[in-house]
């Protein structure tokens, strides 16, 4: 396809090949053409400035262009979320930085606080190279065009005097650019605006200078308007980073997997919230072409366990707290009522339309914003929620920092409503649209939620009445998923009740201690989803969506979170050969910067969006699992929450 300039943005790059910058409350995605193809500003769930990865043609893009070369090398600097591009063109050689810009708040080293700004260093090595940015800015989804004017700055705090003599800001977003820099390394160089009103800037760079070009993120944001603002930015920038990744001290098994996926978790998070969204895009097909695209930069409760149980394995306590108590504040104001999903800042409201000016990546439509999943009924969310919140007390209670009596008080009306609802069916873990079930994995984290409420309630001791009830209602659960959810005759767990569908979500009957990994039952499960649900050895689909009539049309992916799922209850079944197989055989199918989507065929191409947190999440509960394979008491501990879990 080509842009309005006439220039082409090439065939849709795999989603793979694509890098993640944050600062924790944006995020942006990078081609490897070097081109910025996808950012929200100001922050992750704000409208598109840069959506070129859903329309090649409409979305907006910032390229930049040396010499008509490709970057011969792209990675992330240690421990950061900063990219490092390499050139080689005919005539010289030069080095770029990329980054959204961040820094250590003062008094907390391991805090990451945004500073609102997009930053592009590039430095001439050697030789002599020539450098275009051209920045074709859409707002608004792409709805609209960018209108730019001119705002004279003398300098600010980021740029000194080495500031640029002016800066454009983009009406409509308050986005604010900002260049500096040149052929000798301090002669400013203007951004010209071109007649299609994308904005471009030429330079001519020689041995030893830099051009700095950088992007404010919205109103009241600034610009680092000088070299030397910007390279103070790059080191600020790197140095939170490594700050942060440096504090968690896993050495065990997958342990360089384990802490990158630690850097990319956090870069999901939002600093100012604590909120873990579930992607930075919207509508990365689940299969190419088709209609299975959802907006996923909202807060998913279902991952609360396994982000809180991680997060305190590894040492980020006070994130791990931030998010759980965002989720108490919820349990708190709708008085034990769970919705599936939060927005960043706590609230439970959003609504889901079709764009109609957007192709959609690989022309798989529509392409969608907001998410109706909002209004739905979720069993599995309340057992997800006491999970977490019960790791959280054992970690913390023991140090006089745990939950306090209003808190408790809001998780025990959890409780008490999943004794109300139980009985009923729910749109289940997949969210499903078309027709509420008993979905046996909704059971099974009802079961979760009275049994880490109870254990909630014995170690505050709390001699609350009810309790009594809640272990009743604990047996009776586990009676009738093991009456109604096993198939004897299949030597599975179902999918739902009275159904003879497999579901890779029943991996988790191991995984949350409903039943030892080496109780036959779940062992035949895990073979039957094996059979039924896997592909070539290492990734597992979550289910038949033919099967399951799910309201959907088409096929999707495997699922890599169910595929890292198998890994984990194959460790717990005492099969650790197998496991370690798989974790490799996934792990060696990651994205080139070391990160993975929610899908993937078995050909290796990621689908969904991207970088997917539940993924990740997973990919470090298998390791960690597989570091511990030896030890079958800390795999029970895992497994039951009955260990010190941030120890």
């Amino acid at each position: 396809m080509t842009g309005r300039t006439g220039g082409s943005a090439g065939a849709y790059p795999p989603i793979g090949e694509y890098c993640f910058l944050s600062d924790c409350h944006t995020a942006s995605l990078v081609g490897p053409d070097a081109a910025v193809e996808w950012l929200c500003a100001p922050r992750f769930d704000s409208a598109s400035v840069f959506a070129r990865m859903l329309d090649r043609a409409a979305g907006g893009a910032w390229e930049l262009a040396l010499d008509g070369t490709e970057p011969r090398e792209q990675r992330y600097l240690d421990g950061t979320l900063v990219l490092e591009t390499r050139w080689t063109t005919p005539s010289g050689t030069a080095v770029g930085h990329d980054f959204l810009a961040a820094r250590q708040p003062d008094g907390d080293r391991q805090g990451i606080e945004p500073r609102g700004t997009l930053v592009r260093l590039l430095h001439c090595e050697s030789g002599e190279v020539r450098t275009r940015h051209r920045l074709d800015v859409r707002p608004g989804d792409a709805r609209t065009a960018a209108r730019w004017s001119a705002r004279h700055r003398a300098g600010d705090e980021t740029g000194g005097a080495a500031a640029a003599s002016g800066a454009l800001v983009e009406e409509e977003t308050g986005l604010c650019l900002a260049v500096a820099g040149g052929a000798d390394g301090g002669e400013s160089v203007a951004p010209t605006l071109a007649e299609d009103g994308s904005l471009v800037v030429d330079a001519v760079l020689t041995p030893g200078a830099t051009l700095a070009v950088s992007l404010g993120l919205g109103p009241g944001s600034e610009a680092a308007a000088g070299v030397d603002g910007a390279d103070r930015l790059l080191r600020e920038t790197a140095a939170a980073w490594r700050a942060w990744s440096s504090a968690a001290a896993y050495e065990g098994y997958g342990a360089r997997h384990v802490r990158h996926s630690a850097v990319v978790l956090r870069g999901l998070m939002a600093s100012a919230t604590g909120a873990l969204i579930a992607a930075p895009t919207t509508s990365l097909p689940e299969w190419p072409g088709g209609e299975r695209n959802w907006d996923y930069r909202f807060l998913w409760q279902r991952d609360a366990a396994l982000v809180v149980l991680v997060l305190m394995r590894l040492h980020h306590r006070a994130e791990a707290g931030a998010y759980l108590r965002l989720l108490l504040r919820h349990c708190a104001v709708s008085r034990g009522v769970l919705t599936p999903m939060l927005d960043i800042d706590g609230s439970t409201e959003s609504s889901e339309h079709a764009s109609e000016h957007l192709d959609g990546y690989l022309a798989s439509r529509p392409v969608r914003y907001g998410n109706e999943a909002f209004r739905q009924h979720q069993l599995d969310t309340y057992g997800q929620v006491l999970d977490a919140a019960l790791v959280h007390q054992q970690v913390t209670g023991t140090e006089g920092q745990g939950l306090d009596e209003a808190e408790l008080g809001a998780l025990f009306a959890v409780v008490d409503r999943v004794c109300r609802v139980r009985h009923g069916p729910d749109d289940g873990i997949w969210e499903v649209r078309n027709l509420p079930r008993n979905w046996t994995s909704s059971r099974l984290y009802a079961w979760v939620c009275l049994d880490r409420g109870i254990r909630l309630a014995e170690l505050a001791e709390d001699g609350r009445p009810q309790i009594g009830n809640w272990r009743a209602e604990r047996e009776a659960l586990r009676r009738e998923i093991l009456t109604h959810g096993y198939d004897e005759e299949r030597g599975a767990f179902v999918q739902s009740y009275g159904s003879r569908n497999l579901d890779a979500s029943l991996l988790h009957v191991s995984l949350v201690g409903f039943l030892e990994g080496t109780d036959p039952r779940v062992v035949s499960t895990i073979d039957r989803i094996d059979e039924e649900l896997g592909e070539d050895g290492w990734l597992v689909h979550r289910y038949d969506p033919q099967a399951t009539d799910d309201g959907l049309n088409g096929p999707e992916g495997g699922f890599l979170l169910c595929s890292f799922d198998m890994v984990s209850a194959l460790v717990l079944a005492g099969r650790r050969d197998e496991a370690r197989r798989r974790f490799e055989a996934l792990c060696s199918r990651r994205g080139r910067f070391g990160l993975f989507s929610e899908e993937m065929t078995a050909a290796g191409q990621m689908l969904g969006n991207y970088p997917q947190a539940f993924t990740h999440l997973g990919l470090i509960e298998a390791a960690m699992n597989l570091d511990a394979a030896d030890d079958s008491e800390a795999l029970h501990a895992w497994a039951t929450r009955t260990a010190r879990s941030g120890g």
